[in-house]
């Protein structure tokens, strides 16, 4: 296998841009019919899941191509369009389009369990501190508390001293991932580099080498350094997830649970291992799609999710208690108790 830092995921992605914007195409027409075909032949190059999600492509093509004429509106075509791309269930393969954007959202077909309500009420008593995106407090118990809501909120490596300074002193580290719906890579390897005392090999990357729905590259392992020169925690870690925990969460917490001292309790999460790219079809619309297929670092694909080790849910009638921390304080106890 090739080696890289992750910093050289941009590099695969420019690499698959380039290979996207280089493909000879015969021209599409730009009216509906050709904006349909100019979708469908774009993903049938290049987005990364087919064979893993056994969908057959052809044959999605026929079943919607019927419904496709010039005759319709941009909004019926978006809509055709919009319902096509659903049979991926990929929540990183979105229509864009100036009236509107499309989606799938797994996580709303499971349930929540998450309320920031009944932890900042029952458990920090509406008393916490925030920085970098991150809402920290030591709980009663010696146990440290971490929320992160977005990866999309940068991390500032001075404010990760000031916290885990801070929380230095507790027993124990919950960090809460639920509902964090994703953001930038390079956060995770920030937060990460602070869990761990030596290199270690996060996962690997590959990207298509061709049209076929097989054609890929031989993969590229990255891996993640201790973060230099600043403050580390490597006492015992329990990190919180739900099935809003998707994208770049979904890959912080497939790196976290093969970290040793670290437990993943909650429920499976979101998924998302795909690295998106955006394309443009003939009427201006984009097209974002998985291009760059993510591996955890035991080689598996987590598109439909990472299992936790300890599956809890909450009892969405209790407003007074989260049964997911509640799992997480009672485990690090033990662990502590040791």
């Amino acid at each position: 296998m090739k080696r890289f830092d992750i910093t050289y995921l941009l590099v695969l992605l420019l690499f698959a841009m380039a290979s996207v914007a280089c493909t000879h195409h015969d021209p599409w027409n730009s009216d509906q019919v050709g904006n349909f075909d100019a979708l469908w032949s774009i993903l049938d190059e290049h987005y990364s899941f087919f064979d893993y999600k056994d969908v057959d492509w052809d044959e999605v093509y026929a079943r919607y191509r019927g419904k496709v004429d010039n005759d319709m509106t941009d909004r019926e075509l978006f809509d055709v369009c919009a319902t096509m791309l659903k049979e991926l269930k990929d929540g990183h393969t979105n229509l864009i389009a100036s009236h509107d954007v499309s989606r799938y959202w797994i996580w709303e077909q499971y349930p929540v369990n998450y309320d920031e309500r009944i932890i900042d009420q029952y458990y920090l008593n509406f008393d916490y501190k925030q920085a970098s995106g991150i809402k920290y407090q030591i709980l009663s118990n010696n146990f440290g508390y971490l929320y992160y809501a977005s990866f999309s909120s940068e991390i500032g490596e001075g404010n990760l001293d000031l916290i885990l300074g801070y929380l230095a002193t507790c027993d124990g580290l919950i960090i809460d991932v639920r509902s964090n719906g994703g953001g930038y890579l390079s956060n995770v390897q920030t937060l990460v580099g602070r869990f761990i005392d030596q290199k270690i090999l996060a996962g690997c990357i590959r990207h298509k080498s061709g049209k076929g729905h097989q054609d890929f590259s031989d993969p590229y392992d990255y891996y993640f350094e201790p973060t230099a020169n600043h403050l580390h925690y490597l006492k015992p870690v329990v990190v919180l997830a739900n099935r809003g925990s998707f994208s770049a969460t979904n890959n912080f917490v497939s790196i976290m649970k093969s970290i040793a001292g670290v437990t993943i309790i909650g429920d499976t999460t979101g998924g998302g291992c795909g690295l998106p790219f955006t394309s443009e079809l003939p009427n201006g619309w984009n097209i974002r799609f998985s291009a760059c297929p993510i591996y955890d670092p035991s080689g598996q694909l987590t598109e439909y999710g990472v299992a936790p080790d300890i599956r809890v849910d909450m009892d969405e009638d209790d407003h007074t208690h989260d049964a997911i921390l509640d799992a997480a304080i009672a485990v690090l106890a033990q662990q502590t108790a040791k």
